[in-house]
Formats: C-alpha cells, sequence, structure tokens
C-alpha cells in the first residue's frame, strides 16, 4: 500500500522545516557512528543493522554500531545526551519530544535534536489469539493487553488508539509493558490476549505468532483514526499479510522519522544520509517496510529543524534551496 506523505502529513506541528545554519565540522579521525534502533523482533533493529552494513562500507574511517533500546523514547532521550549519532523514531513521539511533554515520558524540550529524513510508516497492529474471542476494540474490555515496552512509541500510540475508543488502561482487565516478542511469547502460552504492535508490515513478531496460533487482527475504525488527527493516518493492512489473515483490515498509521542531534558534524550526517539514499536497495533487502523509503518524501512532515548535513544534501538533489 503507498500514499502520499505530502498530503497527508501537513496537520503535524511544526511542519515546516527549519535549517539551522552551521558550519561543517572536520570528521573525527575515527567516525563513530551509534544506531539507535529498537527491539529486535520489530522494524528498526533490521533496517538498523543495514544502516550501519551501509556506513561500514560506505563512509571511510567510519566505526558503526547497533543499539537495541526500547525504541522511539528511549532513542530521543539518548541522542540529546549525546549517546548516539542517529535514531529511528515515530513522528508522534518526535513532536512529544521537541515540545517537551512530561506523560510522554520528556521532562523537558529535547531541543538539541535535528532531523535528517521521514522515511516509512509504521501501522499500529493489533493482534489478538484466535480463542480470546476478541475481534473489536470494544471486546479490549476487561482482557490482558501488552502496550508495548513503558512509554515507547509504541506504548504511546496505544494510548491514543483507546482514547480515542472511548478507553484508557483502566478499562482492560491487565496491562503488561512488554517488547514484541515478549509479548508474543505469553501469546503463544495463553497468558496474554492481544498484543498492540507499531510497525512496518509484516513485523517479525506477528508472523511468528501466525505462523503457530489462528490470530485476528483487530481492525481500528477510520473514524476512530480521525478522532486522534495528525500524525495518525487511517490506512488499511492489506489481506494476508499474516497467515489466515485473509481480508484487509482498518487500521492507523504513523510516519518514523531518521534523527539526530546538532552535535554531529555536517560532514558525517551529510555521509549519513548520502549513504542511506544511494542504498536503499540495502535498505530493502533488511525489510520490505524500507520500500516506502523514498527521496521526494523525505522532507515531508519533519516537525523539528533540519540538520544541516541533511540539508546540504538535499540541496545537491535540487530539493532545497
Amino acid at each position: 500500500m503507498r500514499f502520499s506523505f505530502t498530503a497527508a502529513l501537513r496537520g503535524l506541528a511544526g511542519a515546516a522545516v527549519v535549517t539551522l545554519a552551521a558550519g561543517a565540522a572536520a570528521p573525527a579521525q575515527a567516525q563513530f557512528v551509534n544506531v539507535l534502533t529498537g527491539g529486535t523482533a520489530g522494524v528498526y533493529y533490521p533496517l538498523g543493522v543495514a544502516l550501519s552494513k551501509i556506513y561500514a562500507d560506505k563512509i571511510p574511517k567510519s566505526r558503526p554500531a547497533v543499539q537495541a533500546t526500547k525504541a522511539s523514547v528511549e532513542n530521543l532521550v539518548l541522542l540529546e545526551a549525546g549517546k548516539g549519532e542517529i535514531a529511528f523514531t515515530l513522528g508522534d513521539s518526535l513532536v512529544f519530544a521537541w515540545n517537551g511533554d512530561k506523560d510522554a515520558g520528556f521532562e523537558k524540550p529535547l531541543k538539541k535534536l535535528r532531523g535528517i529524513a521521514a522515511i516509512y510508516p509504521n501501522y499500529i497492529q493489533l493482534v489478538a489469539t484466535a480463542s480470546s474471542g476478541v475481534k473489536t476494540l470494544a471486546d479490549l474490555k476487561g482482557r490482558s493487553l501488552s502496550v508495548g515496552a513503558a512509554k515507547s512509541g509504541t506504548e504511546l500510540n496505544t494510548r491514543a488508539i483507546l482514547a480515542a475508543a472511548g478507553m484508557d488502561y483502566k478499562s482492560l482487565g491487565k496491562v503488561e509493558y512488554l517488547p514484541f516478542s515478549e509479548s508474543v511469547d505469553l501469546m503463544k502460552n495463553r497468558q496474554l490476549d492481544g498484543t498492540l504492535q507499531s510497525a512496518g508490515l509484516g513485523v517479525a513478531s506477528i508472523r511468528d505468532l501466525a505462523s503457530t496460533n489462528d490470530i485476528t487482527v483487530v481492525a481500528i475504525p477510520a473514524e476512530t483514526v480521525k478522532k486522534i488527527g495528525a500524525p495518525y493516518l487511517p490506512v488499511t493492512i492489506p489481506a494476508n499479510t499474516y497467515k489466515g489473515q485473509t481480508a484487509p483490515v482498518e487500521t492507523a498509521a504513523v510516519v518514523n522519522f531518521l534523527v539526530t542531534h546538532e552535535g554531529v558534524s555536517e560532514d558525517l550526517v551529510y555521509q549519513m544520509t548520502k549513504t542511506m539514499f544511494d542504498n536503499l536497495d540495502t535498505m530493502v533487502a533488511s525489510h520490505a517496510a524500507a520500500k516506502d523509503i523514498k527521496l521526494a518524501n523525505a522532507q515531508n512532515g519533519m516537525p523539528i529543524p533540519l540538520h544541516p548535513g541533511a540539508a546540504r544534501f538535499y540541496k545537491e538533489k535540487g530539493l532545497l534551496k
């Protein structure tokens, strides 16, 4: 499935890209690149591994490393502290971080963050075991649900979806704050009714669950998504994305971004941006979600200032004046 980021993302807070002027800094002899990703069963991690391979092969004297994390919120906090050079994040988490939303896990505005690119949409995938009998959002009342790691981007998505459906965590019978793979393990053992996972289509954890258990991909209706508003978009999970899912299912999507911080040199961010877009085949080979990464969409909906290194690359490509 494809959709235009250009029109759909106009509602993002502060969507205009602001490029901050900065001089190019000479890179260190060894260019350390810590790639902040997510859980190993998600989509961020394999894409991060692909990025590290690209950087190792294409950026002279680079020393990339991949760090598994709790994803968006943790990644942004680590970046602000200078403990990474590039990170994956959901768009709503990025807005919360820039504005300093305490409820989302950000005690103060993270103003050192800088944008690199909009990449692909995360699909909000709500899955229940068929044996649980959960077929709709309303059926979750009194049931057990894994909402994602505490204060992760996925958990923020869960809160937003439940609120739009007129529910909250108190509506559930039990709440588990677990990464994707651990959620699936509990569902296999009949200790958990459902899991909400925010990831690219075909996420490994849900494929694993569907290979051994009958599942229900629970719809999140378009009218529910519209109650939340930007940056959430109504989309559809195509039929047969997962074993046993024979019909398309309505849900929500939130665009992912690659971000860095102001302390990373212009030259290094330029190279990180250029080498990724020059080697998208490597990204796609690591996960199908990367098929949605398009240079033409790279600046769409960016809610924070663009890093000068990324801006330099887009100027070369004629995408920025």
